[in-house]
């Protein structure tokens, strides 16, 4: 029902705005006086007042209804007043399945009481939601085809109306990040209560399988985070060896070699390496680079693991090469013509005029690109998580595997552990770690590219 009222907003909107539209051309050809706004000012002011209330409207009823229904429902559930929370979201969640028809044993009578006060209450708020949002809408309509006239400022209406939605985007957007922050600091509070703070930041040993229930055999835990992190800035330095100087010598042909066909066929053929999946690069990693790692080092006599930290960060230095390369490009492109002339005049060459030259001048483009670069290459998941390993180890072995923070992310929160569990909340704990980092190493390329960008 909701889908359908969403098209029937959109269908309104677009057939109220021709009619606004038409409605102003008849009222500029029929007076003398100079009309204030143009028709398609008048029609897409007619359009909002008619969608936006009641879109509005329909997202609050939507987002409102079902805690209201089942309010209702636990009110004239018999007994349902000396329930505690859990038990009446398992009488709710019982409810509704039967309610959908899932039937995995015979409900007794209050349940299926409940199902008919349930079925009766949803089909009468979605008759009150149509009703509503009709009404909404047919009020709109009219007032928006009421208001038009000559001297109308349509105009101004729709700016204020895009200054307002560009204003609570943003706000959203705000609240977002607060929100996600907010519950990254709550719940790695609750647990650097239980685990110390000295021993998170630095504890050598990450063994976070402790027991979960009082009859099980289990350890104590070990949550020192030094191991994770070493093994997340490896991989990360594995793959910026391979992102960075292919990127930049990339950027750097494409920007003073190559002829400008060669250039629009191979940078976005380039560029589509951003575009790809990460789910792929890690199948990739996986069937493919992975065995041919293993392979290497048992050719040249080394001991390498199914799942090393070579094959992830090789793999995710490729999926880095286009990000570096794009921003290096827009970097070289940055520096005048001129530069480049003037020290071909003074007798250089072009290897010359790009090492002395150009670099130094696309320097602080480059160092940020390679920073933000970074920052994505600690926070990738999908790689590591499939080529990386699981092990907390110490080493600087490439052939040998190692975990990463996004891997110990996924690993704790899969199962059925209690939320309040030291393991599970060692989860927020790494997220928090691991925003605070990427959010430096962003602001330290925001900084670098402000303080050192020539303005040419």
């Amino acid at each position: 029902m909701a889908a359908y009222l969403f098209g029937f907003l959109a269908l309104a909107a677009i057939v109220v705005s021709l009619l606004g539209i038409s409605r102003a051309r008849r009222v500029r050809t029929s007076q003398a006086e100079k009309v204030h706004s143009r028709p398609i000012y008048h029609g897409l002011n007619a359009a909002i007042w008619t969608g936006v209330p009641a879109f509005v409207f329909l997202i609050l009823w939507l987002t409102g209804q079902n805690a209201i229904v089942d309010m209702i429902v636990m009110g004239s559930y018999p007994g349902a007043d000396a329930l505690s929370g859990a038990q009446r979201s398992l009488v709710l969640s019982e409810i509704r399945q039967v309610a959908n028809g899932n039937n995995f044993r015979e409900p007794s009578p209050q349940i299926l009481a409940a199902v008919a006060h349930l079925q009766s209450l949803e089909m009468l708020a979605r008759w009150a939601m149509v009703a509503l949002v009709a009404a909404l809408v047919t009020v709109g309509a009219f007032f928006g085809l009421k208001v038009i006239e000559s001297r109308y400022r349509a105009r101004h209406s729709v700016e204020r109306s895009i200054t307002i939605f560009m204003l609570f985007s943003s706000l959203v957007a705000i609240l977002t990040t607060l929100g996600i922050v907010g519950s990254l600091v709550y719940e790695a509070a609750q647990f650097f209560a239980r685990v110390p703070l000295t021993e998170f930041l630095f504890g050598l040993r990450w063994e976070p399988q402790i027991a979960l229930r009082a009859d099980q055999v289990a350890g104590q835990g070990a949550f020192g985070a030094i191991p994770v992190f070493f093994g997340t800035f490896v991989i990360s330095a594995l793959a910026m060896l391979v992102a960075v100087p292919t990127g930049i010598l990339s950027a750097i042909y494409l920007t003073e070699y190559s002829g400008a066909r060669f250039r629009a066929v191979v940078k976005p053929l380039l560029e589509i390496l951003a575009g790809i999946p990460t789910v792929v690069y890690g199948f990739f990693a996986v069937l493919t680079v992975a065995p041919a790692v293993r392979s290497l080092g048992l050719t040249i006599g080394v001991e390498a693991a199914p799942n090393s930290a070579l094959a992830a960060g090789a793999v995710m230095g490729v999926m880095l090469i286009p990000f570096i390369s794009s921003l290096s490009d827009d970097a070289f492109a940055a520096v005048p013509r001129a530069m480049r002339d003037g020290s071909y005049a003074l007798g250089s060459t072009k290897g010359e005029t790009i090492r002395k030259v150009l670099l130094p001048a696309a320097l602080p483009g480059i160092v940020g690109g390679v920073l933000l670069a970074l920052s994505r290459a600690i926070g990738e998941t999908m790689i590591v998580v499939m080529a990386a390993g699981l092990i907390a180890k110490m080493t600087l072995n490439p052939f040998d595997a190692v975990t990463t923070v996004t891997v110990q992310i996924v690993t704790l929160l899969i199962g059925d552990s209690e939320f309040d569990n030291p393991k599970t909340l060692a989860a927020f704990a790494l997220g928090l770690m691991l925003f605070i980092i990427t959010l430096g190493l962003n602001l330290i390329a925001l900084r670098t590219v402000r303080k050192y960008r020539e303005k040419y």
